[in-house]
């Protein structure tokens, strides 16, 4: 009879393993990189108010790539990046204290993810946003809206596969 209950426990703890690796929030088709800020630390930069783009992302943001990108980051090319890439926007609000930007909250995550078969439509890039940097608030409800929210800011961008970030030594 014990040994009934766990096995019956070994299967629940394994499907709900199953589930934690695999959850997704409704909609969204990029699962959110927990690990991102032990990622390659790309650039930074700051939109501030006085920025003509303040309101579509104003903030402090920090640029991340994961391992399967930084070698095509490092040599700036070949391109296009491999599938697997992927780089994250950690956007925070930032105030200014005795000359100084600090760091404030997170306004925002936001994901690009290299796959040229899934996203054929946007370079082969996906891309989603979090609000506050919180994995069950999606913003980009599928790819169709990646886009407007996300895309076309990148289309400029063709020549470097759709990416803003250079290596800086």
């Amino acid at each position: 009879m014990q040994l009934k209950y766990v096995r019956i426990f070994a299967v629940a703890a394994t499907l709900l393993s199953l589930t934690a690796i695999s959850a997704k929030p409704a909609g969204d088709e990029i699962l959110f990189p927990t690990e991102f800020r032990s990622w390659f630390a790309v650039n930074s930069m700051i939109v501030a108010k006085d920025s003509p783009i303040s309101d579509q992302i104003g903030g402090m943001h920090i640029i991340y790539v994961n391992a399967k990108g930084l070698a095509t980051l490092k040599q700036g090319g070949p391109l296009p990046y491999p599938d697997g890439t992927m780089f994250a926007d950690d956007v925070h609000n930032f105030s200014i204290k005795d000359g100084s930007y600090v760091e404030g909250d997170k306004k925002a995550v936001t994901v690009m993810v290299k796959d040229a078969k899934r996203y054929p439509t946007t370079g082969g890039w996906g891309f989603q946003v979090w609000a506050g940097g919180d994995p069950t608030k999606p913003l980009v409800p599928d790819a169709a809206h990646a886009v407007k929210a996300c895309f076309t800011c990148h289309i400029p961008q063709k020549d470097r596969d759709y990416t803003f970030s250079t290596y800086i030594p």
